[in-house]
């Protein structure tokens, strides 16, 4: 005999399938990526420590990222009157981020979150795919919307430079499939900066650049702020 199934359990069935598939997904990252993250657990105290000492407005933009974070040493000043909280830490990746956000994002009330990570492709055999870091964006951001439901996040594309000249291609990759995702998220905007930091022959601006040619100098900074506080003011000002 035929088992008749109650059409009205079959949304809770896929429901259930669905969060269990979330799930799933959620655990698999952070099993994949905890370990190589546990090298900035440092900093990630340091941060927590500052929570705890620190007054922090709940309207401040919170910078989250990489060293071009960390290194911007006048971001206060230049993000004005917007009220800042830098979180930049060491060379993270997405994967790092992804690990961490629970602890340096969601302890804070904040307007809006802007993350710049720049080194999940550098060259290497390890280098992560255009779809790895579209997925780990997504993670991120579900990570953030469980406490803040509505919140304006900001992802900057990955600046182009002479270091990594030969990543190039895939760097692109990564930038179109996170402006991708991006468009697909509620209130999730990308920020293109990668003309700017280009020649009309596609070359590097090595002039924005330190002498490392990968992290930007001050007139790389002065550009990133306008283009930055542009979209902020777009969507914030609203």
């Amino acid at each position: 005999m035929k088992r008749l199934i109650n059409p009205q359990a079959f949304p809770i069935a896929l429901l259930l399938a669905i969060l269990l598939s979330s799930c799933c997904t959620s655990n698999s990252i952070t099993k994949k990526y905890s370990p190589e993250a546990k090298k900035w657990e440092k900093d990630i105290l340091k941060f927590e420590a500052l929570d705890k000492t620190e007054k922090y407005p709940e309207d401040a933009v919170i910078f989250a990222g990489s060293s071009s974070i960390r290194l911007w040493s006048t971001i206060k000043e230049d993000m004005a009157p917007y009220k800042v909280i830098p979180r930049g830490f060491g060379g993270s990746k997405y994967s790092d981020l992804a690990c961490y956000v629970d602890r340096i994002v969601n302890p804070h009330q904040f307007k809006a979150l802007v993350i710049y990570e720049g080194n999940d492709i550098i060259g290497t055999p390890y280098d992560k795919t255009a779809e790895e870091m579209s997925d780990l964006l997504k993670y991120i951001v579900k990570k953030v919307r469980k406490k803040n439901l509505d919140k304006p996040i900001f992802v900057i594309e990955i600046t182009p430079n002479k270091k990594l000249w030969e990543a190039l291609p895939k760097i692109k990759e990564a930038n179109a499939a996170l402006e991708k995702t991006c468009r697909k998220l509620h209130n999730v905007h990308f920020i293109a900066t990668s003309s700017h930091y280009l020649t009309q022959d596609g070359e590097s601006r090595t002039e924005l650049f330190r002498s490392d040619m990968l992290h930007q100098n001050r007139e790389g900074y002065i550009i990133w702020t306008k283009i930055i506080k542009t979209k902020l003011n777009e969507v914030l000002m609203k």
